[in-house]
C-alpha cells in the first residue's frame, strides 16, 4: 500500500507539475444543470464574434445589476468571489489581482474578492502544497520539464491527476472553498478559476456542498467561470464542460475548448486579463456599451490623424523617459526575465549591450537598454557591475511595479514567451524578441507573435542581440512591427471579463 501510495504521489507530481499539453479530448464527466437566466442572455444577445468579443443588448444587461446595485445601496449587501490560483509563475496571481481591480472600477464597493492560492495554503501534504518551489526549479530545466510534460498529456496521466486530486484533495479544498468569504459570514457567491488545476476538483466540490452532500456531480448553483490565462497553447484542465463560461485570449484557445467539449454558448473571447496600467487612461468608460477610447490608446487607436498620433505618442514617451530617468533620444530596448527572473537574462544583456555599444561607435550614434531582472537578484548585482562602453546608456532594475512605463517608454522588447507579457507588449505596440519559452502551455506563444507580425523567436543570444540591433537601426521595419502589434491588443479585456463575471453574479445573488 505504500509502495503504490508513493508511486501515485510521485505520477501526481509530475503529472501537476509538467502536464500540459493539447492532445486529449476530455470527457462529459459533469452532469448537466440548469441554465440560470444570465446564461439564457449570454446566448440569445451575445455571440462570439472574430477579434475577441462579445456584442450584448444593454436593454436587457443593465436591469440585472443594477437592481442589485441598487438593493445593495440600501441594505450593505456585497457579492463575494472567490478566485483560485497557484503561484506557479506570476501570471496566475496577476491575472487574479487583474480581475480584481476592474470589479472596484465597475462596481465600486459591491464585489468583495477572495484570491486563494489553494495549492499552497490548502494542499494537505507534500506534494500538493510545493508546487510553488517545484515549479521554480523545473522551468530552469526545460529538458527536465519537456519529459514530465509529455506525460502529462497521455490520457492515463489526466485520469490519474483527476482521481488523485480527488482521494487526497477534496476534504481540504472543500474546507477552503466553504469558509467564509471576505467580509461576509458565508461562503462566495461565485467561484472564478485562472488556473488549469483548479477545474475538475472545485467543480465538485461546489456540487457537493449546493447539494448538500448528496452528490459531486450534479445540483450545482453556486456560478463558476474559468478565465484562461495562457495564449497559444494550453493545458487540457483547462477546459471542463461543466463550466457556466470559459473566457478564452484568442482563436486558438477558442478551438482548443471546442475541441474537450465546451458548447459555443459556454465560450466567450475577448483577450487576456492584464495589469490595471494596460487597460488606458479611462478604464471606467468601457462599462459603456461601444466606448470612445481616451488618452494613450486614442492616440494609438486611431481617433487622430497619424501625424498628430505620432507626435502626442512621442511625447508620452519622452515624459516617461524624463520620469525612469532614461535619455529621451536614443532608441530603446527594454530586457525582461519574468517576475521570477528567469529566461537568462544576463547573457541576453551582455550580448545585447555589447552589440549597441558597437553599432553606436561604428555609426556614431546612441542607444539605451534597460533591463528588469525582477526578483533575480544576482542578476541585478553582475549586470549593474558591468563596463558597457561607449554610445549606450543602460538601467538595471530589480523587481519593478510600474511595467506599464517601462514598456511605453520603450521602442521594443526581449522576453521569455509568457503569455501575459506578450498581450501587455503588444498594446504598448513593442515588437517583441522572444527568448525562451517553457515547453507546452508556452511553446504555442511563439507562433503566435510570429504569425502576427510583431515578434520573432531565438534562443541563441547573440541572434537575439543582431535581431533587436536591426530593428532599432531600420525605422521602417519597427513602425511596420509596432502597427501589427497593436493590431493584435485587447486593451480592453481585463474590464470586459470583469464586466461579464459582474453580470452573471449579480444575477445569480438576485436570486438568492
Amino acid at each position: 500500500m505504500t509502495a503504490v501510495k508513493t508511486s501515485s504521489l510521485l505520477s501526481t507530481t509530475l503529472l501537476l507539475l509538467f502536464g500540459y499539453g493539447d492532445s486529449f479530448t476530455f470527457k462529459q464527466r459533469h452532469s448537466s444543470i440548469k441554465q440560470p437566466q444570465w446564461k439564457d442572455n449570454l446566448r440569445r444577445h451575445g455571440t462570439p464574434r472574430e477579434g475577441g468579443s462579445i456584442a450584448f443588448n444593454k436593454s436587457v444587461r443593465a436591469p440585472s445589476w443594477e437592481l442589485f446595485s441598487s438593493a445593495a445601496a440600501s441594505n450593505d449587501d456585497v457579492c463575494t468571489v472567490q478566485i483560485l490560483m497557484s503561484d506557479t509563475g506570476g501570471g496566475h496571481r496577476a491575472s487574479a489581482n487583474a480581475l480584481s481591480d476592474a470589479f472596484d472600477v465597475l462596481h465600486p464597493g459591491k464585489i468583495e474578492v477572495d484570491i486563494v492560492d489553494i495549492y499552497t495554503d490548502y494542499g494537505p501534504f507534500w506534494p500538493f502544497n510545493w508546487y510553488v518551489p517545484a515549479y521554480k526549479i523545473m522551468a530552469e530545466y526545460s529538458f527536465l520539464w519537456k519529459s514530465f510534460y509529455e506525460f502529462g498529456c497521455t490520457p492515463f496521466g489526466l485520469w490519474l491527476n483527476e482521481l488523485v486530486l480527488d482521494v487526497f484533495c477534496f476534504e481540504p479544498f472543500m474546507e477552503c472553498m466553504n469558509r467564509p468569504s471576505c467580509s461576509t459570514d458565508k461562503r462566495a457567491d461565485m467561484v472564478v478559476s485562472v488556473h488549469p488545476l483548479c477545474q475538475d476538483l472545485p467543480l465538485k466540490i461546489l456540487s457537493y456542498l449546493d447539494s448538500g452532500g448528496k452528490t459531486k456531480t450534479g445540483g450545482r448553483t453556486t456560478p463558476f467561470i474559468t478565465v484562461v490565462t495562457d495564449l497559444g497553447g494550453a493545458h487540457p484542465t483547462w477546459f471542463n464542460p461543466g463550466v457556466d463560461v470559459c473566457f478564452v485570449p484568442s482563436n486558438a484557445l477558442d478551438k482548443c475548448a471546442r475541441d474537450r467539449k465546451l458548447k459555443e454558448s459556454q465560450i466567450v473571447q475577448y483577450g487576456l486579463p492584464i495589469r490595471k496600467g494596460f487597460w488606458g487612461d479611462d478604464a471606467s468608460a468601457t462599462v459603456a456599451e461601444t466606448p470612445a477610447p481616451k488618452g494613450f490608446f486614442a492616440n494609438i487607436f486611431g481617433n487622430a490623424p497619424p501625424a498628430e498620433k505620432q507626435d502626442s505618442t512621442s511625447d508620452l514617451q519622452g515624459q516617461l523617459r524624463d520620469k525612469l530617468g532614461l535619455e529621451r533620444g536614443p532608441p530603446t530596448v527594454l530586457i525582461v526575465g519574468g517576475g521570477d527572473g528567469m529566461g537568462g537574462i544576463i547573457q541576453q544583456a551582455k550580448s545585447l549591450g555589447l552589440k549597441l555599444s558597437s553599432d553606436a561607435q561604428k555609426d556614431d550614434s546612441r542607444f539605451q537598454m534597460a533591463v528588469v531582472c525582477g526578483s533575480n537578484a544576482q542578476a541585478k548585482k553582475e549586470l549593474e557591475s558591468v563596463e558597457w562602453g561607449d554610445g549606450v546608456n543602460v538601467i538595471v532594475n530589480g523587481f519593478v511595479n510600474n511595467m506599464d512605463e517601462w514598456m511605453k517608454a520603450s521602442d521594443a522588447i526581449v522576453t521569455k514567451a509568457g503569455p501575459g507579457t506578450i498581450a501587455e507588449a503588444s498594446i504598448c505596440g513593442l515588437p517583441c524578441m522572444l527568448s525562451s519559452f517553457l515547453p507546452g502551455q508556452e511553446e504555442g506563444n511563439v507562433p503566435y507573435v510570429e504569425n502576427a507580425g510583431f515578434g520573432e523567436y531565438s534562443g541563441d543570444p547573440t541572434a537575439i542581440a543582431e535581431k533587436v540591433s536591426f530593428w532599432l537601426e531600420t525605422p521602417e521595419k519597427l513602425a511596420s512591427m509596432k502597427m501589427a502589434a497593436l493590431e493584435a491588443a485587447r486593451p480592453s479585456a481585463t474590464i470586459d471579463i470583469a464586466r461579464d463575471i459582474a453580470q452573471i453574479l449579480f444575477e445569480s445573488k438576485a436570486k438568492k
